[in-house]
């Protein structure tokens, strides 16, 4: 089968012939429908966890998908052939397996879903953006009628944060560069701050002198986070995706602070996908791709600036 794989850490990745997959005990075989590309994936193909997972070359890229169950292994009960399904692809050996490709083996109790009813590419966009959004307002225990400053608002992650948290009835401050209230507005944003020059503190402090009750950081490093982490009144909370967080520091403050690591779920995706059939959420796909222009798409993403989501369609 057609898969996209790198041979080495670092290398560039490349349409290549591998052997299908065949289901193992307690796996299906999957034939892939579409395939949602995001930064994670070029970072696994750097060796962004080559000291905590295992890997095998030639290395298939690709984590997030949609598809079609074809065929299962002894044990595999929980879906069967011919059901619609979505969800993440990563486990050891990384490489084994991988989204990019035209079919894929995956643990039937593993993170995926059923995709019933739904476009499959707006489904392979959900496990790692939307799944950490929505793990980031449910780790932070953000609720209705609180107010959170969202940094880093809109790219991948923060668009769907901004969703979800407005369709909970919680006031979104998104903090973005360049990205104005007109297009945040419509995913749900109460107020937009443009960082294109620097952070924004002094102005959002001076909109809410009494602090605000959260903070989810996308994007700052440690310093940038403590300076946005000066908002937050005691007993709030602030997130960072990136380890820029002291907890030490801000429980002096009576802050909580995160440092967040995603843990995606069969459940967390249920989830995710009764948000996308009640509407609450809205996946922008900037475009949908032949398989042969992966590599492509790849280097589109290294160079950042996406305003929406890119989709393989093996």
């Amino acid at each position: 089968m057609r898969a996209v794989a790198v041979t080495e850490f670092g290398g560039d990745p490349k349409v290549v012939d591998v052997p299908k997959p065949t289901p193992g005990r307690g796996e299906l075989l999957v034939e892939v429908a579409a395939a949602a590309v995001n930064p994670f994936d070029w970072k696994v193909a750097d060796g962004m966890l080559a000291g905590s997972m295992e890997h095998t070359f030639p290395l298939v890229l690709g984590v997030d998908f949609a598809g079609t169950v074809v065929d299962s292994g002894p044990g595999a009960t929980r879906f069967a052939i011919g059901d619609r399904v979505f969800g993440s692809a990563l486990r050891a050996p990384v490489g084994a397996v991988g989204a990019y490709a035209e079919f894929l083996t995956v643990p039937d109790t593993g993170p995926i879903a059923s995709a019933a009813d739904l476009d499959p590419a707006q489904a392979a966009t959900l496990p790692t953006a939307a799944g950490t959004a929505l793990g980031l307002l449910e780790a932070g225990g953000i609720r209705a009628g609180q107010t959170v400053l969202l940094v880093g608002a809109a790219g991948g992650v923060g668009t769907f944060v901004t969703q979800l948290a407005a369709a909970r009835d919680i006031r979104v401050l998104a903090v973005t560069r360049g990205v104005g209230q007109t297009k945040m507005g419509a995913l749900g944003a109460a107020e937009t701050y443009d960082a294109s020059g620097g952070i924004v503190v002094a102005k959002v402090r001076a909109n809410y002198p009494d602090g605000v009750d959260a903070l989810i950081d996308l994007v700052s490093d440690a310093a940038d986070f403590a300076d946005y982490a000066s908002l937050i009144h005691a007993g709030g909370t602030a997130v960072s995706t990136l380890f820029a967080a002291d907890p030490e520091a801000l429980s002096t403050r009576g802050v909580k602070a995160i440092n967040h690591n995603q843990k995606s779920t069969p459940a967390l995706y249920d989830q995710l996908a009764d948000e996308l059939r009640a509407h609450r959420l809205t996946v922008p796909i900037e475009a949908r791709l032949p398989l042969s222009d992966t590599p492509t798409a790849i280097a589109r993403s290294r160079l950042g600036g996406a305003r929406g989501k890119t989709v393989i369609i093996p």
